[in-house]
């Protein structure tokens, strides 16, 4: 994804008045809109492993994520179908013999969410680290 970058000064502040574009206090805001902005479906623990788990595997079914994420059926359950729900991950249930199969996928929106917050995190981090 390509984002426009405003040239920043060579001194950060200097010569500008309180909160406009470069000083410190516009960072600072500018931060905690972005903070504002996270994708909270993500951001909570459980369901940025899930996202991030099924980034990097092509699927992944509800017992092998249960043992990498190291949580507890319904714990996973409820997290699951919220991403769900939101149509970050698709389920699909199947049967190997007689035993249930579901597995599950990380979908485009999905991962384009991830992206994102991904980005959100970065900025954030630079912007803690310019200060």
């Amino acid at each position: 994804m390509a984002e426009a970058h405003a040239a920043r000064p060579a001194n950060p502040g200097a010569g500008v008045a309180h909160g406009e574009p470069g000083s410190p206090a516009r960072t600072a805001r500018t931060a905690r809109q972005e903070a504002l902005e996270l994708d909270r479906l993500i951001h909570e623990r459980m369901r940025l492993a899930i996202v991030s788990a099924l980034a990097v595997n092509e699927s992944l079914s509800f017992n092998e994520l249960k043992r990498l994420l190291e949580t507890t059926d319904g714990n996973l359950s409820v997290h699951a179908r919220k991403l769900e729900e939101a149509r970050y991950i698709s389920c699909t249930k199947s049967f190997e013999g007689r035993l249930p199969r579901t597995e599950y996928r990380l979908t485009p929106s999905g991962r384009q969410a991830l992206e994102r917050y991904l980005d959100h995190m970065e900025a954030l981090i630079r912007a803690m680290r310019d200060r």
